[in-house]
């Protein structure tokens, strides 16, 4: 950590210890990273330093466009903001708060330049989520859209920490944009180290704790450096699109990181359903498409009618899905409507981005692909010791970027002997390519969302009419899983579709609506040991 920008070091103290960490490797040219780096400087300041401030970087419906010089204005001035007025400094934690809009990515790169570090939550999330992570990392700032203030002001009264709040597209003198106004639209980013943190990427354990991964300078640029290049090959004229939210890093690389790496465009929506996603490509004439494998499916047959695809004489030329497992039956769906190979992609919020691939020319049904330039990967047995080809084992892998849990003892069981377990079941085959079999925990991925099986049961058992419950994953044909659960009901309440609702919308008014139950099975007892153990697997095969 020498050379380190940060006053408050609440990230380095609290990183993994060294022996913790996974070998992390920089074969690539592209990788040699300098001690002293600010991603913002890379990924931004440098479009306009280059001559570049002029050209499109982010569109957004009803008209909204911003040029590269102009998102600089708007971050320069945030950060000015986050400093005069709120009193931050490098290596405090920012929680940011809104759907996918410039403002977002704004508010990102202003936390970037004053050397702070981002915290980005998805909308959805309720003030009991938003706690966990504001103590998780110890959140003392946050910048958030005034529509979604009800949750950010419920849990502040909750968690004191959380001192410094300011919301945009709040229409009142001490909103952000009035700050803004009285700021200087000039700044000096702070001269961080590469392996300064920079990120908290949330993402829920199977246990339902929140784990904050830990991401420097240097792992947004080797993202960059990787699979970008690598596998999308995009152009500085290709204008991005999708349906991942910036708080996800599948969104975050693929809507903002990627498209301003080459100097492209992205156009970000607030509303991503698959009329709402087709329309807006064909309304921005977007190029490149990331969504997950459920919203190909969903899009199929209307992109044909629309032809919406380059090879249909349409925009669109290159999509990737990542999140879950892309069955093969719906790349064929996608490519016989469109045209389109899609490309797949395996990556992980401990990793930061995609990791194996496979471009349109290489895809092959059923597989993910090959290890990205830059990475390594294999498949391992319970031993750690590397099966042979064409053997089911657990994917490990390394490479520039690599799990550092924030102080949790979970780090252990994804990293072992340097290699991080992303915990799923592979196998790979003689010409390499790795075939995605199952997870290998009780993570249940539904639509690209991760829900934690313990976090849907902790909801359920507060419901005066739930005696005992279990949630697993089921596998449906559209989502890939949804969340399943077994109820045992108190003798006060009856078994039918009333208390069915009741319960779904009882969860959704805890925690996302997403992680709601879609299927709620009754029953009089829950298989359990002797001991008294819940026997999830009879669950999932009862016989």
């Amino acid at each position: 950590m020498a050379g380190s920008a940060h006053i408050d070091t609440f990230a380095r103290d609290h990183l993994p210890p060294s022996d913790q960490q996974p070998e992390f490797i920089f074969e690539l040219p592209e990788l040699q990273f300098p001690t002293q780096l600010n991603c913002a400087d890379e990924l931004l300041d440098r479009r306009i330093a280059e001559g570049r401030g002029d050209r499109v970087c982010l569109r957004a419906p009803g008209g909204l466009e911003w040029r590269y010089a102009d998102l600089q204005r708007h971050a320069n001035r945030i950060a000015n903001v986050l400093i005069a007025d709120l009193g931050l400094v490098p290596g405090n934690r920012v929680l940011l708060r809104a759907a996918n809009k410039p403002m977002l990515v704004a508010c990102w790169f202003a936390v970037m330049k004053a050397g702070g570090i981002a915290v980005a939550t998805m909308p959805l999330l309720r003030a009991k989520e938003l706690g966990q992570i504001i103590e998780k990392g110890q959140v003392t700032h946050a910048l958030c859209d005034a529509a979604l203030r009800a949750e950010l002001d419920t849990v502040a009264a909750q968690h004191p920490r959380l001192a410094q709040r300011l919301f945009f597209g709040d229409a009142t003198s001490d909103g952000l944009e009035a700050r803004m106004a009285r700021q200087s639209d000039g700044f000096e980013n702070v001269a961080t180290a590469a392996d300064d943190t920079c990120l908290f990427a949330f993402t829920s354990g199977t246990t339902g704790q929140p784990k904050a991964t830990m991401h420097f300078h240097r792992d947004v640029m080797a993202a960059c450096a990787c699979f970008a290049p690598h596998v999308l090959r995009a152009s500085a004229d290709d204008v991005f699109i999708g349906s991942p939210s910036l708080a996800f890093t599948f969104g975050l690389g693929g809507l903002t990181l990627f498209p301003m790496s080459i100097g492209a465009s992205t156009v970000l929506l607030e509303k991503t359903s698959a009329p709402e996603l087709l329309d807006a490509i064909e309304n921005f004439g977007a190029t490149v498409l990331f969504t997950a494998p459920t919203s190909y499916r969903a899009m199929a047959a209307a992109a044909r009618e629309r032809r919406l695809s380059a090879p249909l004489g349409g925009p669109l030329r290159k999509c990737v899905a990542a999140g879950e497992a892309l069955p093969a039956a719906t790349r064929r769906l996608w490519r016989d409507a469109t045209g389109i190979e899609i490309i797949d992609g395996i990556g992980a919020t401990e990793m930061l981005h995609i990791f194996i691939s496979a471009d349109e020319a290489n895809a092959r049904a059923g597989a993910t692909g090959v290890v990205v330039p830059g990475y390594r990967a294999c498949v391992m047995d319970a031993q750690r010791n590397e099966v042979p080809r064409g053997q089911i084992g657990h994917l490990a892998v390394k490479g520039p970027t690599g799990c550092r849990y924030l102080d949790d003892a979970r780090q252990a069981n994804y990293v072992s002997g340097g290699w991080n377990y992303t915990g799923d079941a592979y196998l790979q085959d003689a010409d390499g390519y790795f075939h995605y079999q199952s997870r290998t925990d009780d993570m249940i991925i539904s639509s690209g969302y991760n829900i934690a099986a313990a976090e849907v049961e902790e909801v359920l058992l507060t419901h005066p009419g739930v005696a005992e419950c279990a949630v697993i994953g089921v596998p449906d044909a559209q989502r890939g899983q949804i969340v399943k659960a077994f109820v045992v009901l108190r003798e006060s309440h009856a078994a039918g579709d009333a208390i069915v609702r009741a319960l779904q919308e009882f969860v959704k008014a805890a925690i996302a609506p997403y992680k709601y139950p879609r299927a709620i099975e009754f029953r009089a007892a829950l298989p359990r040991t002797e001991t008294g153990k819940l026997q999830r697997f009879r669950l999932r095969d009862p016989g």
